[in-house]
């Protein structure tokens, strides 16, 4: 049984949701449900999991990754690690005396060791390679059958299914959108979505962090390791991130409840929530080609949205 089987027993194209919406005047808007093509391994992790996962079924190696305390990715991989029988660590922003995030629960529910670091150690994680060797301590004798996925999944072989995904709309709909819309985090999935559009249409990237012009390089860097050629039809929007990470002041919450109420799609106010808040934006200020073809990528995340439950 391959990864496909064991994750997703009927793989199928995640639904394809037609949009009509006051908060988005003047275009045509469908969304992609990503939050539905898993309950647990949620929207663009899976996707960004599928292939660097293939390639490691005939092995039982520890996964090794790193997120902070609401991680989706972190909580997409020990889901995953749990269904592939792989033993897996989550190196966690933070120290010991932290509070356990509902997130990183799950994560030790579904045998993932959580190994805290420190903000510095962290910062290695990002930019020492094999840095994360020094936190595996003593799980797993043989340190080659460590294997080691970066922050959000952002592998080179991650782009490839991210890149599935523009097949799966072009079959949906039938054709190619004038614009997709994603939010950002890693530059992993934007990456993915350049390399599947192929120079065709483009992609507005909604940068969820501060200082987001590093993203970029990072872009470029994936596409190139991961052997597509560069691309340069998108747009890295910097300045709906709403206050930085995991930053959510009220009318964004608020944004995300009417938009539930009116259209019956769950955000959470870390990812989704600034994406479709800075698409009502743009869309009140006619950013847009009148009747444009935009499809709003919901790359899921939901669990994320329980950090904010006690707003």
């Amino acid at each position: 049984m391959h990864f496909l089987e064991k994750i997703h027993p009927i793989h199928s194209p995640s639904p394809l949701q037609r949009l009509e919406s006051r908060f988005f005047p003047g275009i045509q808007l469908w969304v992609k449900r990503d939050d539905l093509l898993h309950p647990d391994v949620s929207g663009n992790k899976f996707r960004k999991l599928k292939y660097p996962l293939l390639a490691l079924q005939a092995n039982t190696p520890t996964l090794v990754t790193m997120g902070g305390a609401w991680s989706n990715h972190l909580h997409a991989t020990a889901h995953a690690a749990k269904l592939m029988g792989f033993p897996a660590i989550g190196l966690v922003r933070g120290h010991e005396a932290q509070t356990m995030t509902p997130t990183l629960l799950d994560c030790q529910s579904l045998g993932m060791h959580i190994r805290w670091v420190s903000r510095e150690a962290y910062r290695d994680l990002r930019a020492v390679p094999d840095a994360w060797r020094a936190h595996i301590g003593e799980l797993g004798e043989v340190s080659g059958q460590h294997v080691w996925l970066p922050e959000g999944g952002s592998a080179p072989q991650a782009l490839h299914g991210v890149a599935e995904l523009v097949d799966e709309l072009a079959a949906q709909l039938p054709f190619i959108p004038d614009t997709l819309v994603l939010a950002c985090g890693t530059g992993a999935t934007l990456a993915g979505l350049l390399a599947g559009m192929r120079g065709r249409g483009r992609v507005l990237g909604v940068a969820a962090i501060k200082n987001a012009s590093y993203l970029h390089a990072e872009i470029a860097r994936l596409l190139q390791q991961a052997g597509y050629p560069a691309q340069q039809n998108y747009e890295l929007l910097s300045d709906f991130h709403q206050g930085g990470y995991g930053k959510a002041p009220p009318p964004l919450q608020q944004f995300c409840r009417d938009f539930l109420t009116e259209t019956g799609i769950p955000l959470e106010p870390v990812y989704t929530g600034k994406m479709f808040y800075a698409l009502h934006q743009l869309a009140l200020a006619g950013k847009f080609r009148d009747g444009e073809r935009v499809v709003a990528i919901h790359t899921g995340g939901l669990q994320g949205a329980r950090g904010f439950d006690h707003g």
